[in-house]
């Protein structure tokens, strides 16, 4: 009986050697996809766990894939399982969905033992990749700033305006305050990528006007910068 039991779990050799081989191809790939994040990320909204995240789920889907081979009860009962679960993590960044995407089909292309179109795939995107973040595409021309100056002379400095319409490329007042004693005012400023770099200038040139008790210049990005 017992040696019944112990021959219904054994493993054909060639089994085992396409489910080693499709984990471990699973595991460098997702390895692989992780590294380019971490690489190629801008903004302030990186996550080490999710580089656990990309490394686990190819090698998890190969392992999926594996279980079902075709069987379609399987299949169906997968497909039961993951309607039971719910997946509340919100994704900050639509490039975060792509990585998941990217290794999640990793896993699919190991787990049906496509190991070529898997490797080739990600060497492709892997350049598509790096060429984007060289180039920075999609990073904008311009940079949008919030300007707060504020005083303790009973009237705003003369000259301000000039002096911002001289650093910014476009510039608005968003609200002026006088209170007892002091002023503030608030500025939405556009600087290029040239006038970006004499930010700290410019902050100097703004704080020595006669009037001026605070310069502070803020980015209003969540993301800083793509």
């Amino acid at each position: 009986m017992w040696q019944q039991i112990l021959e219904s779990f054994a493993i054909p050799g060639e089994l085992t050697l396409s489910l080693l081989t499709a984990l471990i191809m699973a595991l460098v790939l997702s390895f692989i996809i992780a590294m380019i994040y971490r690489n190629t990320h801008r903004g302030m909204n990186y996550e080490p766990a999710f580089l656990t995240t990309l490394v686990l789920i190819a090698p998890v889907v190969a392992l999926v894939m594996f279980f079902i081979r075709g069987d379609l009860v399987l299949s169906l009962g997968l497909i039961g399982s993951l309607s039971i679960v719910r997946f509340r993590t919100p994704i900050k960044d639509t490039r975060d969905m792509v990585y998941l995407f990217w290794a999640i089909v990793v896993g699919l292309g190991c787990g049906t033992e496509n190991w070529t179109i898997a490797l080739l795939a990600t060497l492709f995107i892997s350049i598509i990749i790096f060429f984007l973040f060289i180039i920075e595409y999609g990073r904008p021309k311009h940079s949008d700033f919030v300007l707060v100056v504020s005083g303790r002379s009973e009237h705003s400095p003369q000259g301000a305006g000039e002096l911002i319409q001289q650093y910014a490329s476009r510039f608005r007042i968003r609200s002026h305050d006088i209170v007892d004693g002091g002023w503030e005012i608030v500025y939405e400023l556009r600087f290029t990528k040239e006038q970006e770099q004499l930010t700290e200038q410019f902050i100097t040139e703004l704080k020595s006007l006669e009037g001026v008790s605070k310069v502070s210049l803020l980015a209003p990005q969540l993301a800083l910068p793509m």
